[in-house]
């Protein structure tokens, strides 16, 4: 079968590429530049637990020797402190802060040794046609060629051609927010702190006070963003070197210290989402569906998420076959995700932003706005916390012998031990990607014993047989505890790391139920009839870009 057509080579596109890879499904990633990335210390990403672990299972790379896990996190307004939280083992786990060039090299060098990947470099998407069994791409440039593939993924950025080639509309809102952003090295108060300031003391009142955000990277270097007035006056070299001495000697309340200036730019945030996100065999992914960003939120997060969602997906319809359902699910999870966090968001603008009038008189209301703004900034609540499925068309309903847990259905396992198949010991995490469901059987005490003398014990055998009999592959684990489990309850989680459901016990009929939903039902839908080719031509697609 054809290779999955995966348009982009930024970090979302190489992510998709070696899960697909992992699952045993052939890429061609089409790449529009020379296969390397420009370092820039001031494009930088931060990442949450989730979507950290993801690329360090997929690289084999420890990210945060080459980024920063923040010690804590401060808030200040004014010269009063107003929040601050440490990052420590009964708190919230840290984000991890890393230029994004040093993700973009770890996927890349992945790559490298992936027999199953092919990077074409210097091809830029110019053309795509798709009929019943697959789909063709053309691109131009020295290498300029025709591509065959079974499906093809837009990873390709805010201007996605593949999404104006299929005449998708992109609507949402330009320039919600524009940040002048300054790297630079010198010594800060707060050593590997991440800091929110908001209505410094040195900045006059008004539109113009603004916010500066400090976020710190190795080697005593700093990413500084500083909260632009609505406008689009230029940022000039001159007015951007007076906000870095102006903040720098107002932090540490002395002259200007000692700083090292190493990269600078604009970062404009625009809130999009594309109308959808599946077109027969056509998907998007990343900032080609979806754009957002203010109040902390990070838009390559929800992107990492689209690849993990989509590949075990793509990768099952594959190896067996066209499972609509699974693939419609795609669009049906991801897109209401990203929109509650857009809505969220767009809510929470005009209060924050707005400035005096009645909120500020209103008791709680600046407390509520720092909780606000610690959420998104942290990945908590719903301007930042990651989504959950629990409404998706893959949540299983009815079930006879469901029982909580402390994780909800639809949302992220706990990482915790478990025992392989082989016998290991491993992290629950490590078992993901693969393409298989997992089944993990809540038993304490079983860590004491080796696997061969409890598979034949007690409910093992019935398990084994259920796991078996599924109608997708599946890897039985064993776990001593898990948060909120009874002992002896049976979880199916999803190769994404998604709680399925919850069992009390070994339930063969109700796990059979679960995981045949959970493969988006029974029945393998066809793809529709229509042997007709249809052609879309960059020149053609401009006028439905969608970029209205």
């Amino acid at each position: 079968m054809d290779p999955v057509i995966i348009v982009g080579a930024g970090p979302v596109g190489l992510t998709l590429a070696l899960l697909l890879a992992r699952q045993n499904v052939p890429a061609v990633v089409l790449d529009e530049g020379p296969g390397k990335d420009e370092p820039r210390p001031a494009r930088t990403v931060v990442l949450r637990e989730d979507t950290a672990a993801l690329l360090e299972r997929l690289t084999g790379t420890d990210l945060g020797e080459l980024g920063v896990r923040w010690a804590g996190w401060r808030s200040l307004r004014r010269k009063q402190v107003v929040d601050e939280v440490a990052f420590d083992a009964g708190g919230p786990t840290a984000p991890l802060h890393i230029a994004q060039y040093l993700v973009t090299n770890a996927l890349r060098t992945a790559l490298d040794g992936e027999p199953l990947v092919k990077v074409a470099v210097d091809s830029r998407l110019d053309a795509v046609e798709q009929e019943r069994f697959g789909v063709t791409a053309h691109t131009r440039g020295p290498q300029g060629t025709w591509w065959r593939g079974s499906f093809l993924v837009g990873c390709d950025g805010p201007r996605s051609t593949v999404r104006k080639l299929q005449d998708i509309r992109f609507p949402g809102r330009t320039a919600v927010e524009r940040h002048a952003v300054a790297a630079l090295r010198t010594d800060l108060p707060w050593e590997g702190q991440a800091l929110l300031h908001r209505t410094p003391p040195w900045r006059s009142s008004g539109p113009s006070a603004g916010e500066v955000t400090a976020r710190p990277l190795p080697d005593g270097v700093w990413r500084l963003d500083w909260l632009l007035p609505p406008g689009k006056d230029l940022i000039t070299p001159e007015i951007l070197v007076a906000r870095i001495r102006e903040t720098l000697t107002g932090w540490t309340d002395s002259a200007t210290p000692t700083y090292e200036l190493l990269d600078t730019g604009v970062h404009t945030v625009h809130h999009r989402l594309a109308r959808r996100w599946r077109a027969g065999r056509v998907f998007l992914a990343g900032d080609a569906a979806h754009l957002l960003g203010t109040l902390g939120t990070q838009g390559l997060d929800e992107g990492l998420r689209d690849a993990d969602n989509l590949a075990w997906k793509l990768a099952t319809a594959w190896h067996h076959g066209p499972y609509e359902a699974l693939l419609n699910s795609y669009q049906t999870e991801r897109r209401a995700v990203v929109a509650a966090r857009l809505r969220a968001a767009d809510q929470a603008l005009p209060v924050l932003r707005g400035g005096g009038g009645l909120r500020t008189l209103v008791p709680g209301a600046t407390r509520g706005h720092d909780a606000l703004f610690t959420d998104g900034h942290l990945g908590l609540g719903p301007l930042g916390a990651s989504g959950t499925y629990a409404e998706s068309p893959l949540a299983p309903r009815h079930l006879e012998g469901v029982v909580p847990v402390g994780t909800e259905p639809g949302a992220p396992v706990t990482d915790v031990r478990v025992t392989a198949e082989d016998g290991s010991f491993v992290q629950l995490r490590d078992r993901l990607g693969r393409g298989a469901l997992l089944v993990v059987l809540i038993a304490p005490g079983t860590g004491v014993w080796d696997r061969k003398h409890w598979m034949s014990a007690g409910v093992m055998p019935r398990l084994a047989a259920a796991v078996t009999a599924l109608p997708h592959p599946a890897e039985l684990l064993v776990a001593e505890s898990y948060p909120g489990a009874p002992a002896h309850s049976v979880l199916l989680v999803r190769p994404d790391g998604h709680l399925v459901t919850a069992l009390s016990g070994v339930r063969p009929a109700d796990l059979y139920a679960a995981a045949e939903t959970a493969l988006g039902g029974a029945a393998r839908e066809q793809q529709p009839r229509g042997d007709e080719r249809t052609t879309t031509t960059a020149a053609t697609a401009d006028a439905g870009s969608g970029t209205r």
